[in-house]
């Protein structure tokens, strides 16, 4: 029996910052940004907007898209990063939201939670509904990847800024595409990239002589949590390679499968943290795959030889043939950390709708990685009927309708300055209004459909 994702749906913010403009601001040369990491725009979440309001909008966007009833969703399984509670998961956001469309109590019986682990969350939730309807095989799952990828301004990291949630229906018997049982693993704890509770007494942050009570936090230490992260660009960088690499010829043992893996992939979908990331670190696993090509380059140490490899006509001409076309959209986005491998697999899908290639009983080859660190790799196959599913969704065509902001825009939207939203919210949840109040309800989030 197969397994996998049956229908798929997004939801992108509409503002977005031209990365030209963000290059100027920041005195960065533009062709490094756009022909040295393949960014040409930004997405950027709006006043009202969240990571529940893009979870669930792409969510209803899907359940509407293939006439579901709601009894008929069994898991509503969420990967993010970018929780707004330490307790409560964006998941049960979603249902509330949904039930403000399908009614009171309809999505009742649907279990919902969320997964974490950096970029690499909704790979995890992917998997655990994937197993969930092989024992279930007459239920059906969505999948939503959610996230904000904000980055303190002026850092190295916030070229790299997007937003946006991917929703996926999970079968059997699946429409798009269809996973293997077997997956390759690789983990380190390690601190590349993370965004901790960072702690201050109040004399350090207030000013504040003693211990004297300060909204309702009775204890000398201030916790703060940050949406942006801390990280190490080049460690993380290495982090990456190493996990990747290790996780792929995990997947060839737990397979069993030898030779050059990667020539069975008609394409290969990777964690895009911006849009050449893929490209830039999958020629260490091709390395590794073609010892004489690496033996036949120029250069004194090996490491010379693979970047001399890295621009040879054999790993470009790979490149192009199966990294590509994932590239399309993640470069007029950025990055969506756990959204970003199914923003790749869905530009993939619809470059080749357009370009009407035959997929069918194809097979892509999925490499994913979460900073802290984890990578997964698998394989999956495409249905006989792709087309049909992948003709609903209008990707490139929705990209192409957002608004540009300015510079000026970004930066109050950044430090959440602006009270109005810059785009009045039409046809989708919004952010209503915080609880600041009720002692039992302090920091409550009350959405509504517009």
């Amino acid at each position: 029996m197969k397994v996998g994702i049956d229908s798929i749906s997004f939801d992108i913010p509409q503002l977005y910052l031209p990365i030209t403009t963000l290059a100027e601001k920041r005195n960065i040369e533009a062709d490094k940004l756009i022909k040295g990491l393949g960014l040409h725009k930004m997405s950027f979440l709006d006043v009202h907007q969240d990571v529940v309001t893009m979870a669930s909008n792409a969510a209803l966007k899907l359940i509407k898209q293939e006439t579901i009833h709601p009894k008929e969703i069994n898991r509503i399984y969420v990967g993010t990063e970018s929780g707004i509670d330490s307790s409560k998961p964006v998941g049960s956001y979603v249902l509330s939201n949904l039930e403000q469309i399908f009614g009171e109590a309809s999505f009742r019986n649907c279990d919902v939670v969320d997964l974490t682990f950096a970029c690499i969350g909704a790979i995890d939730a992917l998997q655990n509904c994937l197993d969930y309807i092989r024992l279930n095989p007459t239920k059906k799952a969505i999948v939503i990847a959610s996230d904000n990828a904000k980055y303190d301004l002026n850092s190295t990291g916030e070229y790299t800024q997007g937003a946006g949630a991917i929703a996926m229906l999970i079968t059997a018997n699946p429409r798009i595409i269809s996973f293997s049982n077997e997956v390759g693993v690789a983990t380190e704890g390690v601190f590349d990239f993370f965004k901790p509770r960072r702690h201050f007494t109040k004399e350090e942050a207030l000013q504040l002589e003693g211990n004297p009570e300060w909204h309702g936090v009775l204890e000398n230490e201030i916790a703060i949590y940050k949406e942006q992260p801390v990280f190490d660009g080049q460690y993380s960088n290495q982090c990456y390679i190493n996990r990747i690499t290790e996780a792929y010829e995990h997947y060839k043992t737990e397979s069993n499968q030898k030779g050059k893996l990667y020539q069975n992939w008609a394409n290969i979908l990777m964690h895009l943290p911006y849009c050449f990331q893929g490209r830039r670190t999958f020629i260490e696993i091709f390395a590794n795959e073609n010892p004489e090509l690496v033996e036949n380059q120029i250069g004194e140490t090996v490491k010379e030889k693979i970047k001399a490899l890295s621009k040879s006509p054999e790993y470009l001409a790979m490149v192009t043939e199966k990294i590509l076309p994932s590239e399309i959209a993640s470069g007029q986005v950025g990055n969506i950390y756990t959204g970003s491998i199914f923003l790749g697999l869905l530009s993939t899908l619809c470059y080749h709708f357009k370009q009407k290639t035959n997929l069918t009983n194809q097979k892509f080859g999925f490499i994913a990685y979460g900073s802290g660190s984890k990578s997964k790799v698998f394989e999956a196959e495409i249905s006989e009927n792709w087309q049909n599913q992948i003709e609903k969704v209008k990707l490139f065509e929705t990209l192409e309708k957002r608004t540009s902001i300015d510079f000026s825009t970004y930066e109050k939207l950044h430090k959440k300055e602006l009270k109005q939203s810059v785009i009045v919210p039409k046809s989708e949840f919004y952010l209503d209004s915080i609880e600041k109040e009720n002692p039992v309800l302090l920091g409550a989030r009350y959405y509504k459909f517009s």
